[in-house]
């Protein structure tokens, strides 16, 4: 690689080891600062398109993912009461089926096995608390109050990114008045693909993680102004929304909602980081930078994507600032394009849920359509 020997990764989860994978297979020296001591991933599922199995077979990750997860065909789509509003999805594409879901804990923990494989030293328990941001490289100060230079420093840090802070200063994300809630189940007996269910108060959809657990996920709107719930009311209120939906399997795991605990709950929120995402020897990926609304679930996708195409750009610049501004060619206008479709959906169904109408000409369908025909193109 001709642009960089030595890097660190701010933030462990799925674009920091993208990232860090693609780069050590290309010969860089890697290192991931987390700030916690121990991986301990929950998350419930994630849902992976075409696009995100690319991305993960050019880090020769995609067929362990699928073995490891639960490939499937377009998701089928439902009113509450069960009459069948039609798919969703691209089809199957060579060896890439329409889906594949997975547990977020085994995603993680593939990643984790590639990159030590390969190399990537894990500075755990620790994250950057100072950066001195040069033109030829970057000296960062570690809550350990070690220094340590860097040809550069990528930050993968999340949504409410730290680093982000530290390189471009304050930012904050624009909550969409929505709010996902997600639980782990055993895989129904019912479930043959993804299902999707549209009432009047939520959505709710129900994923394959493997041959014997799924997970649900149900969109709600909690109010504009304060979608904060204390734990106690989670259970409760997420039985109060399937309650909702006659569907069997909507009814079936009605019981099994014991555990305030298991329930993950999220305010959903969106990032647009002005461009560009870098500065000096400093640049922003995945969630931080263009955090995606879940409406198209890919927001795991473009972090995965995020991390492959900079370690190629990288590779073939001979200066980072080439490499960078050839990182925004290729990623600005196809994160864009998926982080405002999402938007639009969410704003739309928050409207929904609240039993306003729609902007006129609003086509849900169109929109979709759309966004996938940028998802299936590459990246």
């Amino acid at each position: 690689m001709s642009a960089v020997k030595k890097v660190l990764v701010v933030g462990g989860g799925i674009g920091g080891q993208s990232v860090a994978i693609a780069l050590a297979q290309k010969g860089v020296e890697v290192e991931i600062a987390e700030r916690l001591d121990v991986y301990n991933v929950y998350g419930v599922g994630i849902i992976q398109q075409m696009n995100a199995l690319r991305a993960l077979d050019e880090l020769d990750l995609a067929d362990e993912t699928m073995k490891q997860g639960y490939p499937y065909g377009q998701l089928k789509m439902y009113t509450s009461t069960g009459h069948f509003i039609g798919l969703a999805g691209a089809p199957p594409i060579g060896k890439y089926p329409s889906h594949n879901g997975i547990s977020r804990r085994t995603l993680h923990e593939i990643m984790y096995d590639k990159a030590i494989k390969l190399g990537v030293h894990y500075k755990m328990g620790t994250t950057v608390t100072h950066i001195e941001n040069n033109k030829d490289d970057v000296t960062v100060t570690f809550t350990d109050n070690t220094k340590k230079t860097y040809d550069i420093l990528i930050a993968s840090d999340g949504i409410n990114s730290d680093m982000r802070k530290l390189i471009f200063g304050d930012f904050k994300p624009k909550y969409m008045g929505v709010s996902v809630w997600r639980y782990a189940f055993k895989k129904h007996e019912d479930l043959d693909t993804a299902y999707m269910y549209y009432g009047k108060r939520s959505k709710i959809g129900f994923i394959p993680m493997s041959d014997d657990s799924m997970y649900m996920f149900l969109v709600s709107a909690e109010g504009a102004d304060n979608p904060w719930i204390e734990k106690s009311a989670y259970v409760p209120m997420l039985k109060d929304y399937l309650s909702e939906f006659p569907a069997k399997i909507a009814q079936d795991i009605i019981p099994q909602i014991t555990e305030p605990d298991l329930v993950n709950y999220r305010p959903i929120e969106a990032s647009h980081l002005p461009e560009p995402w870098f500065k000096n020897r400093a640049i922003v990926i995945g969630d931080g930078a263009h955090a995606t609304v879940p409406q198209l679930g890919s927001g795991a996708a473009l972090a995965l994507e995020d991390g492959v195409v900079l370690a190629e750009e990288l590779d073939k610049a001979d200066t980072v600032e080439k490499a960078f501004t050839a990182f925004m060619k290729r990623r600005h206008q196809r994160c864009m394009a998926i982080v405002d479709a999402s938007e639009t959906l969410a704003e739309w169904e928050l409207l929904e849920f609240e039993g306003k109408p729609l902007p006129e000409g609003a086509n849900i369908g169109q929109v979709i359509g759309k966004a996938v025909g940028t998802l299936m193109a590459p990246h």
